[in-house]
């Protein structure tokens, strides 16, 4: 970009795309754990857990079952329990133990949340649309104006779409700095306006794109308002 005679430039980074289990104990079968509902936030676990008790000498059934009123009572206990006491329930040994009833323990967990799906990479296409679209995104986020329109105009009038082109007749280029790439910046314009986040390649389509609005911007406005050599 330049008024006829001056170009400027500058640098951009783009980028071109590219249960239930049954346990037995002294003959009482459980099942554990019980796993209720699951809501999207927590889970809640219910443990049934025995409760024991451990026979002393003088213990009987009654006893027994009155010290633990979850026992059921003297018979209850004796059928949960036949197969650790025998045949005979009137005959306990010290030691033994017994299980006497369950109780039930409910806890809250949180559930872990499921990971985030991540958005895809934006991509562009290798040529001249991928490259204003690429730079468009670019500027939004920079606050640099400008509009496809005013950058295809301006790219067609200064290189023809050639990313590659290179101005080696005017006065730039007689003084050693040639205007480059698709908008025709020269190498101090270009590191002046340079788009952090793009390219240093003047050559480089977005970067140079990008540049280039960057330059307008601070002297014309916007590259809209360029319609002629800048």
């Amino acid at each position: 970009m330049s008024a006829r005679g001056k170009r400027h430039s500058f640098k951009t980074r783009s980028i071109l795309t590219r249960g239930i289990l049954a346990a037995g104990m002294g003959g009482v079968a459980l099942a554990l754990p019980i796993m209720s509902a699951t809501c999207a936030q927590a889970a809640t676990t219910t443990d049934v857990q025995l409760i024991t008790y451990k026979v002393v000498a003088g213990d009987t059934l009654a006893k027994i079952a009155q010290k633990n009123p979850t026992s059921g009572g003297a018979a209850k206990l004796y059928a949960a329990n036949r197969a650790v006491i025998g045949p005979d329930p009137t005959t306990l040994r010290p030691g033994l133990t017994l299980t006497v009833g369950t109780r039930t323990i409910k806890s809250t967990t949180k559930a872990t949340p499921a990971p985030t799906a991540k958005a895809p990479a934006k991509t562009y296409a290798n040529n001249l649309d991928g490259w204003i679209k690429h730079s468009l995104d670019i500027m939004a986020r920079a606050k640099i104006p400008g509009t496809y329109n005013g950058i295809h105009r301006n790219v067609m009038r200064e290189s023809s779409g050639n990313p590659l082109a290179i101005n080696n007749w005017d006065s730039n280029a007689k003084a050693g700095i040639p205007s480059k790439g698709l908008l025709q910046v020269i190498d101090p314009t270009f590191k002046a306006y340079h788009v952090p986040g793009t390219s240093m390649n003047p050559y480089d389509p977005v970067a140079n794109i990008t540049a280039a609005c960057n330059y307008a911007a601070a002297k014309y406005g916007s590259i809209d308002n360029v319609n002629g050599p800048y």
